[in-house]
């Protein structure tokens, strides 16, 4: 029975939210499934068929080890999308690097040199921003500010940062996550703010539903993918595109290719298409 290590960390150690399901519908295809901590070194990694990051959402406070983990087992073992495609998008920077050929909400780069006329660009250009670490998750140290509320800064966590427009729709049109696995459109999840938050995650008392697949949404995703994997040269097997509405169409906010959470709990079949995923890379190595 060839077997899968799914990396979390060890604040969950038994795997994302409804991580059982995933466990479970592996096995049904003949595979070993187990959750493991990726910075466990009792781990033989290199025991393993494959490996696939999941719930390791530590990895933004410990990048640098986090990176050089990844390297150290993909020396013995694949691991899906890898270490380089990790260390591309961690950083929020990726986004400008995007904006040529795929439409992503517009995206600056600050740090403490350029901050002050930075601000002042992008208070000219946009209005209110929204700042953010460069390397950060689930909206950790996310600052909304306009010209004259220099207070609203004060909450600014260290450089660098990136800084974008203050997308209103997110507050009436929500948030979509995409996934997409082995460059197929395969879920969608709509994902709604609770009052004047911008935050669509549910510790800021957001809510997520699965809905149908829209083709529009879908086609923006499946395009930035394999747009990433030309462009990077790489072989990416699952990826969460989220978007957002700016000027009237569906863009690109974020590409999630380190661990995006599968919504076990609330799209539970995503247990079984990810499983299929796994079961297909399995079958290309033997």
């Amino acid at each position: 029975m060839p077997t899968v290590l799914l990396a979390t960390f060890s604040l969950l150690p038994d795997g994302e939210y409804g991580g059982d399901r995933l466990v479970a519908a592996v096995a049904e295809r003949g595979i070993e499934g187990r959750w493991v901590c990726w910075d466990d070194p009792s781990v033989d990694w290199a025991a393993a068929d494959l490996v696939a990051v999941r719930s390791t959402w530590d990895y933004h406070r410990r990048l640098p080890d986090f990176l050089a983990w990844a390297r150290a087992v993909e020396a013995t073992t694949p691991v899906l999308n890898g270490a380089e495609v990790f260390a591309w998008n961690a950083d929020k920077s990726y986004l400008t690097e995007l904006a040529g050929v795929v439409r992503v909400v517009p995206t600056a780069l600050l740090d403490d040199t350029t901050l002050v006329a930075g601000l002042e660009e992008a208070f000219a250009r946009w209005g209110k921003v929204v700042i953010k670490p460069r390397v950060s998750a689930s909206g950790l140290g996310l600052v909304i500010a306009e010209r004259g509320h220099i207070e609203q800064l004060q909450g600014l966590l260290p450089a660098p940062w990136v800084i974008q427009p203050l997308v209103e729709s997110v507050r009436t049109r929500g948030e979509t996550s995409v996934f997409v696995f082995e460059g197929q459109a395969v879920t969608q999840v709509d994902k709604r703010v609770e009052g004047a938050e911008v935050r669509v995650h549910e510790v800021y008392g957001g809510s997520s539903a699965p809905v149908a697949l829209d083709p529009e949404r879908a086609r923006v995703a499946e395009d930035a993918i394999r747009v990433v994997a030309e462009w990077r040269g790489a072989d990416l097997a699952y990826a969460r595109v989220d978007l957002m509405v700016w000027e009237g169409e569906w863009v690109v906010s974020e590409l999630e290719l380190i661990e995006p959470g599968l919504y076990l709990d609330v799209a539970p079949d995503n247990a079984d298409r990810f499983a299929d995923l796994l079961a297909r890379r399995l079958r290309r190595r033997r």
